[in-house]
């Protein structure tokens, strides 16, 4: 039930909470899955009852985790945002935590407030799997050259029409454009980690970007090759998309 809400004793509280996505379909309600945002306004609601309006920072999908994720709920229950920190965890499963909890204006909106997010891509590079990544990492036995892809992924900075690395559906429509502010690709021991800056994210982008990293890795898309394909802004030029196993949203940046 959604309530009409005067700004007489209205609050604005923004949560900041980590999530493993393994279990999870997403942030996003759905009808016949479980989703971050069900579970968490669960909790929600045996402590301040249907006394709220929540936004969410971002849609992620199933299989993706967050390493930071934010949440704007506005209500008019007087419980300080601390305590309903610590409340939260109490009611949350395990894997879901809230980091934070301050108050902010009623102007604020986890989502539209936000100037950029950040995600990184982990890929274990190893012939053999390590057990304990997985639905936490890609997987990727044959050699990858960190700095070749990281050289070829320059071409992803800046402010370019993303159609070629977007999964068409009713969720995107108008301006295709976003601005890349950075994307890196670097290996620790077996683990390579591609980190991604942008003010805003097309859906599947960054698991279409991967894919296509992934691709010129095989020889399969040339090394300069990039540029190309966002040029063609169709989606049959870029590469797959990675599965979302190896997907954190980072960080929020407002």
């Amino acid at each position: 039930m959604q309530h009409i809400y005067t700004e007489r004793d209205l609050r604005n509280i923004k949560l900041t909470i980590a999530y493993d996505g393994k279990h999870l379909h997403g942030w996003q309600i759905q009808k016949n899955a479980l989703t971050v945002q069900e579970v968490f306004q669960n909790a929600l609601e045996k402590i301040i009852g249907n006394d709220y309006d929540l936004k969410g920072c971002s849609r992620t999908d199933s299989g993706v985790h967050a390493n930071m994720y934010c949440i704007s709920v506005k209500t008019h229950h007087p419980i300080p945002a601390q305590r309903l920190k610590a409340a939260l965890n109490r009611w949350l499963p395990d894997n879901v935590a809230v980091l934070d909890g301050e108050e902010v204006s009623l102007d604020f909106h986890a989502r539209y407030s936000c100037k950029s997010k950040e995600y990184i891509y982990k890929i274990w590079n190893d012939e053999v799997r390590n057990p304990f990544l997985n639905g936490y990492a890609l997987h990727y036995r044959y050699k990858l050259d960190e700095d070749m892809l990281n050289k070829a992924a320059a071409a992803y900075v800046g402010k370019h029409d993303f159609s070629s690395f977007c999964t068409l559906d009713n969720r995107e429509t108008g301006d295709m454009c976003r601005t890349v502010k950075k994307f890196t690709v670097t290996r620790d021991g077996s683990m390579v980690t591609m980190c991604v800056e942008a003010d805003g994210f097309l859906y599947n982008m960054v698991r279409i970007m991967v894919g296509t990293l992934l691709r010129i890795q095989q020889g399969k898309i040339p090394v300069d090759g990039i540029n190309d394909i966002i040029e063609k802004k169709n989606r049959k030029f870029a590469g797959p998309t990675a599965p979302a196993c190896g997907l954190y949203l980072n960080k929020v940046n407002y």
